[in-house]
């Protein structure tokens, strides 16, 4: 049985239940939505990993970890993420279904609980998060951005990001810079939490085996004791053509270089033909029988990987790739090249059929797993109609040759980002 709604807590807080009896688990989540912005992505960043730390009812990890265990091994996880122009702060509880309580108990209704005391009634020390859990997530946060630099491929990919919105709140980074991080005080914390619980946008999930209703009843009475509240306006700028392309070169001691092309699409989230584009990029990038795989990569050797993502709430797409410094320019001019032969319709039937298969695929498998059904409907917070993914792979299925053509011709290059190596890897 899957039953799916949807309902408002209080202004800006929307509630939504799936569930599931084949699952043997629940899952939920509060998810705190803020725009995007310089001078508050550190402080915002650290607030979820320091929440999911203790309450005052579970004031230290020893407490926490001992309620957890209460509840059959239960896990509680924190988050932070971008949706277009918007920071997303998560907490998340993890248990067993309520059926396999072993003396009748709500799991369920045990782990709102727990989620609304992390959230509502902090650990504080004269009106402050506790002194050294302050410090050891500021340092875990700089460990998360050190190991994000550490990952050439994703290094190269935010670059790109970077230097393409570098007028767009998309252009910062989701923890916010090291140096903002470091000059966090513990001052400020206590004002962002309070800001957050009464302004962002918040989004709860609830997924898997429970009666929802319960779980209704513990949040809406916890923002009922807040009293009014005001959900701030999380907008996304979304830019239909690209103008002068940014062309940027940077050198590090890597083995293997990198190259990453930033495109606009003029389609976003929003807009009626975002599933013809999802499909054209799937099938310039996306799986092993796109355009880029088996030319550039297969074909050609250019590069030791290369794929095609799309970034619906911005309207991005970008192409990454993996290349020997040698062939940096050759793989830019060859990705270019498929993207002109989608542009001019030179793709069969064959092509369209396997890239509309791996996308029905990836849509159904999404109710595998709570965390891929959480993922999804997160990702359509801002989207005009909320579709289930069976929904979206039904509308693939519909889409044509000429809209694919389409959607291909509407794109602009904006950015070519390349990361180049020496062929020797520092230690």
């Amino acid at each position: 049985m899957i039953g799916i709604e949807q309902r408002s807590v209080c202004d800006g807080v929307n509630f939504r239940s799936v569930r599931d009896t084949k699952f043997k688990t629940v899952r939920m989540s509060v998810n705190f939505l803020l725009p995007i912005q310089k001078q508050t992505a550190a402080s915002n960043a650290i607030l979820p990993f320091l929440l999911s730390r203790a309450s005052r009812e579970y004031p230290d990890f020893t407490k926490l970890g001992e309620r957890l265990a209460e509840l059959y091994g239960a896990e509680l996880n924190a988050d932070v993420q971008k949706l277009g122009d918007v920071q997303l702060l998560s907490l998340s509880a993890s248990g067993i279904a309520d059926r396999y309580a072993l003396h009748g108990e709500s799991v369920s209704t045990e782990l709102s609980k727990l989620l609304c005391s992390i959230l509502f009634d902090p650990p504080f020390e004269n009106g402050l998060f506790p002194q050294d859990g302050f410090e050891q997530e500021k340092r875990q946060t700089i460990e998360l951005i050190d190991s994000e630099y550490n990952d050439k491929r994703t290094y190269a990919r935010q670059r790109c990001e970077e230097i393409m919105c570098k007028n767009e709140p998309y252009g910062i980074n989701r923890y916010g810079s090291k140096e903002d991080i470091k000059n966090l005080k513990r001052e400020e914390l206590a004002d962002v939490w309070r800001y957050m619980i009464r302004y962002a946008k918040i989004e709860i999930m609830v997924l898997g085996d429970c009666d929802p209703q319960t779980v209704f009843d513990g949040f809406y009475s916890a923002f009922q004791k807040l009293g009014k509240r005001s959900a701030v306006a999380c907008p996304t700028e979304n830019v239909k053509k690209a103008g002068q392309v940014n062309d940027v070169t940077e050198k590090m001691d890597i083995a293997q270089s990198k190259l990453v092309l930033g495109f606009r699409t003029a389609i976003s989230l929003q807009d009626e033909q975002v599933e013809a584009v999802k499909l054209m990029v799937t099938l310039f990038g996306g799986t092993p029988s796109s355009k880029l795989f088996l030319n550039v990569r297969e074909k050609l050797s250019l590069c030791y990987y290369c794929s095609a993502m799309f970034i619906s709430m911005k309207g991005i797409m970008l192409v990454q790739s993996g290349v020997e410094t040698k062939n940096v320019d050759k793989a830019k001019e060859e990705i270019l090249f498929q993207l002109e032969e989608i542009k001019k319709g030179n793709f069969d039937d064959d092509e369209i059929n396997a890239a509309k298969l791996s996308m029905c695929n990836n849509y159904r498998s999404l109710s595998d797993s709570l965390g891929g059904l959480e993922a999804w409907y997160l990702s359509q917070t801002f989207a005009n109609y909320v579709k289930r993914p069976e929904e979206a792979a039904a509308i693939i299925s519909s889409v044509t040759r000429q809209q694919i053509i389409d959607a291909a011709n509407m794109v602009s290059l904006d950015t070519v980002y390349r990361l180049v190596g020496n062929g020797v890897e520092k230690e």
